[in-house]
């Protein structure tokens, strides 16, 4: 059995200069079996679900996923800390847009940029992000096991013409730990490793399991677990939905994607009632 993969390495795509094979992190995860294992959303993009592209100052691009959540401001992207900072890659991002409803046919709308292109035009058409937002735990000086339970974060993008993303496009609603584990799940993103393109949004769906410190290593205690969900990097930061709504193209953000191993199991990381509350309430004045 594998062993699960470090958010830097395993789902994130995070920059194109690190590997995806070689390495390790927490022990390994439990077994669960869900109902779909990682395929194309058949109706193409969901408006409230996007593609995040991150820029370095030294011009590296990284991709992620993430959704519009409901919030005051309405301009509020969740997604993964692994996204922004990492021990890796401390610095948060020299600049990031956020493109929602992506999907394939959007994807050829790349500027000149080689690196946009790469990135299926998000730099040129997506939202420019204004702030990064992630909780006090994600201290990426410390290793990666320690910091891996605070792998949730938000970032806040741009007005356009005195109207928000979620005045455009609609939004999530977000709900924190303890989550109902009863209820099915439907984690969503864009994964960019073979036989996916970074284009096209993918989906599982199944039954999780709420991780418990008697069934997985302290670094995953309090996650969602679904497999087999062979999804690969570029989903980090996506959505674990619950009581998703086809007519609004929206429901209840659950968690993040958080980390995955190489025979399908992927871990969403939920937001905790106290230090997530805080982080959203940052995120929705900034």
């Amino acid at each position: 059995m594998e062993h699960i993969r470090t958010a830097t390495a395993a789902l994130a795509t995070v920059f194109a200069t690190i590997a995806v094979a070689g390495t390790t992190g927490p022990p390994e995860l439990p077994v669960r079996t869900a109902a779909a294992q990682g395929e194309p959303w058949a109706d193409g993009g969901v408006a409230t679900v996007g593609k995040l592209v991150t820029q370095l100052a030294d011009g590296r691009v990284g991709v992620c996923s993430g959704a519009i959540v409901d919030s005051p401001s309405g301009s509020v992207i969740a997604t993964a800390a692994h996204c922004l900072t990492s021990p890796r890659h401390p610095g948060r991002p020299h600049r990031a847009w956020f493109a929602p409803g992506h999907d394939a046919d959007a994807s050829g709308r790349a500027g000149s940029d080689p690196q946009d292109a790469a990135a299926g035009g998000v730099m040129e058409t997506g939202w420019k992000v204004v702030s990064f937002h992630t909780p006090p735990g994600w201290d990426v000086n410390r290793r990666l096991e320690d910091i891996l339970p605070h792998d949730y974060a938000f970032v806040t993008v741009e007005r356009r013409d005195g109207r928000t993303i979620q005045d455009t496009y609609g939004a999530n609603a977000l709900d924190y730990a303890p989550v109902d584990a009863a209820a099915p799940v439907l984690p969503m993103g864009y994964p960019a490793a073979a036989p996916f393109d970074g284009a096209t949004l993918a989906h599982c769906s199944g039954r999780a399991e709420l991780l418990t410190a008697r069934t997985a290593h302290a670094a995953n205690v309090g996650g969602l677990l679904l497999a087999p969900c062979r999804l690969s990097r570029g989903v980090s930061g996506g959505p674990w939905l619950q009581h998703y709504d086809a007519a609004t193209q929206s429901g209840t953000v659950v968690g993040v994607m958080s980390v995955g191993s190489e025979d399908g199991r992927v871990l969403g990381r939920p937001y905790p009632a106290g230090a997530g509350r805080a982080l959203f309430a940052e995120a929705a004045a900034a």
